[in-house]
């Protein structure tokens, strides 16, 4: 069961895109640090507890205690914070009119995505981009509150009726990634999935004048 959370194609840890490794960059930045953190407690737990008891503490004995017990974490968990501050902010959409632009709409139990570089197209439950190239998926829904979420390319942004969250997302090459809404939004949101295709540059062309094949 612990395993079947490691499959590839849901996994942030087999990243597939700029965005995404940044995404994995950070989590295993955190774990060496919570990691080495919990080390640091427990050996000074366990070295507490295999002490011989004294009747009177030498002067200095417990400044370790401080040192290595409290200012090792407090100093860690500072960085680590601020790590994941500037991380996170270089994730940020930033305004570029010459991005590729797709629109995301979500539904019980269909997404929708629109293409403004082809008005009137709709596919469902297939999301194309262009490989290689940044898109801003503009999401939304139509009902409830659902999250677009494609692990290996970005990661997840809540999809609210009446507004419109903006997320980046990138395919380092072509190919076929699997999504999913990540927020229970009612019986039924676990077959809430959907497939982004990662086209090069000459199957998105011929994608935008002549549909999906």
């Amino acid at each position: 069961m612990v395993l079947s959370g490691c499959q590839e194609q849901l996994s942030i840890l087999h990243p597939a895109g700029p965005a995404a490794a940044t995404i994995a960059q950070i989590w295993w930045v955190m774990l060496i640090g919570a990691g080495a953190v919990t080390v640091l407690v427990l050996g000074l737990l366990t070295a507490a507890m295999l002490r011989q008891p004294t009747s009177k503490a030498e002067p200095g004995s417990d400044a370790w205690v401080w040192v290595l017990g409290l200012g090792f974490p407090l100093v860690t968990l500072a960085a680590l914070t601020g790590y994941g501050l500037a991380m996170g902010e270089r994730l940020l959409p930033r305004e570029d009119p010459d991005l590729t632009t797709v629109e995301a709409e979500a539904r019980q139990w269909v997404w929708s995505f629109r293409y403004p570089d082809r008005p009137g197209f709709v596919t469902e439950d297939v999301l194309h981009i262009p490989a290689g190239r940044a898109v801003d998926v503009r999401i939304t829904s139509r009902d409830v509150v659902h999250s677009f979420w494609v692990p290996r390319l970005a990661g997840k942004l809540d999809a609210v009726p009446g507004h419109v969250n903006v997320l980046r997302i990138e395919a380092a090459a072509p190919g076929t990634y699997a999504g999913q809404s990540a927020e229970f939004s009612g019986t039924g949101y676990r077959e809430h999935v959907f497939t982004v295709t990662a086209h090069d540059e000459a199957a998105w062309h011929a994608f935008l004048q002549a549909g999906a094949p």
